[in-house]
């Protein structure tokens, strides 16, 4: 009679360090979509339109993505420990300086100064995740792992309207400041490290090139509900911005040191699971920004009702995460990412068709089916990428991975803000301009989740083995 072989176990240290850098991950990540569901408060207090609010998250996670590019370097210049230290100082401190703000622009330098934790902290969980734990359970760690980057953003609206509720906008930052010094102290001692720590120089052209490339992007885009598609702003932002790639891509091909190894796009699997992840996560964060901002200004509810409405979806979401992880490790990435994927589509499409009239029960409904259906794929899809990629290439192709959710995610955020805010008819209320507006909004996300099953259709052409 044989015995059935185990799976590899994981050293109790190493899983208080994976516990910890989680806990530091999925705050930085829940305050960047905290501040949605006190959008319109904010508005009315500090004098700004919604396009202008919403910096607070487009750049929060705009400055995560530049922090992200340079994450395979920090890997090597610094110790896990040292960069555990400097993310929980960073979100101390941005904090601290969000809570005291007097007026936004203050609040902004804060909200970016915080960002540095999720820059800091998400390659970080994912490279210990990769280095201290067995192959044959990397999916389900690395499931757990992307349950952080699921989940928290969508808790960040319920999150952010009980603070609000409970006190005012401010709460969301003073709550937060014990739990990341408890964080801090419990992981100090117990992040370790896997490699050795090199003197590399850093390369300061391609940085500021890839900066270049991202903000001017950015900014092209965000102009286009104020000046319309054949802007010079926009045009001019999207034109700065392809120059800089292509730039990039030439000091690149020279140096020794590359800030992103772009010869890893050689590899069809991981380019085109790249693509639909990316995709998944404009849908993500650019939806829990439309919807408690839809509840409140189109629906009139209040901000607690406007965050709460997400809470099911994101605690089905939470529970389901490690069964997602255990398909792939079961029956391969195809399944769950295809079914996924379906569900994902058919949120979608409900979404989109009754667009104008969305109750709070059927959001709430359709963002349950929503949360699973992209949650068994995003996740997935991440793993499988990695998976196809040569070990010595992870930690680069961790960085890319990174670096694309989160300039999806601020892209998602400015997207869906600017088709929200686009419609201006004379004599229609605002609350319908954005009702019109999110259906337009919603119609993206559709088109984007069936552009998806193109990008896995050929992930699987490509690949033999999706175990």
């Amino acid at each position: 009679m044989q015995t059935a072989i185990q799976p590899e176990k994981v050293p109790r240290k190493n899983l208080i360090a994976i516990f910890a850098i989680a806990l530091m991950a999925f705050l930085g990540i829940l305050v960047e979509t905290s501040m949605n569901v006190a959008f319109p408060a904010l508005m009315k207090q500090m004098h700004v339109s919604l396009n202008t609010v919403q910096w607070l998250t487009t750049g929060y996670l705009l400055t995560v993505a530049l922090l992200m590019i340079t994450s395979a370097f920090l890997k090597q210049r610094f110790t896990n420990k040292q960069l555990f230290v400097a993310a929980a100082m960073a979100f101390i401190l941005g904090d601290l300086i969000c809570a005291l703000a007097t007026n936004f622009p203050i609040l902004l330098i804060g909200r970016l100064i915080q960002s540095g934790c999720a820059g800091l902290a998400i390659p970080l969980m994912f490279n210990i995740i990769v280095e201290s734990v067995p192959r044959s359970r990397l999916g389900f760690y690395m499931g757990m792992a992307g349950l952080i980057l699921m989940i928290a953003p969508a808790s960040g609206p319920t999150f952010g309207g009980l603070m609000v509720y409970l006190a005012n906008w401010r709460m969301i930052f003073w709550s937060t400041l014990p739990v990341e010094t408890l964080i801090l102290i419990l992981g100090v001692t117990a992040i370790k490290q896997f490699s050795t720590v090199k003197q590399v120089r850093f390369n300061w052209l391609q940085f500021i090139l890839l900066a270049v490339a991202f903000i001017s992007f950015t900014l092209g885009v965000n102009s286009v509900s104020s000046a319309g598609i054949l802007s010079w702003q926009f045009l001019g932002g999207v034109i700065l911005a392809v120059v800089a790639v292509l730039l990039y891509v030439q000091v690149s091909r020279r140096s020794e040191q590359q800030l992103l190894k772009l010869e890893i796009f050689k590899n069809p699997v991981f380019t085109y699971s790249f693509f639909a992840y990316v995709i998944l996560q404009f849908c993500n964060i650019g939806i829990n920004f439309a919807l408690p901002n839809y509840a409140q200004i189109v629906v009139g509810a209040t901000s607690l009702i406007g965050g709460l409405m997400l809470l099911p979806g994101s605690l089905i979401t939470a529970i389901l995460q490690p069964w997602f992880g255990h398909l792939l490790d079961e029956h391969g990435a195809r399944l769950p990412i295809l079914l996924g994927s379906s569900l994902f589509l058919v949120a979608a499409l409900i979404f989109t068709v009754f667009g104008q009239n969305l109750s709070i029960v059927l959001i709430s409904a359709m963002y349950i089916l929503f949360s699973i259906g992209r949650s068994m794929a995003f996740s997935n899809t991440l793993t499988n990428g990695l998976k196809e990629v040569d070990i010595s290439q992870r930690a680069d192709a961790n960085a890319i991975y990174n670096t694309g959710q989160q300039f999806a995610g601020s892209l998602g955020t400015t997207i869906l803000a600017a088709l929200m805010s686009s419609v201006k008819v004379s004599g229609m209320s605002y609350a319908h301009e954005t009702a019109i507006g999110s259906q337009l909004a919603f119609g993206l996300i559709f088109v984007l989740s069936i552009l998806n099953f193109g990008f896995y259709f050929i992930v699987f052409r490509y690949q033999k083995n999706d175990k």
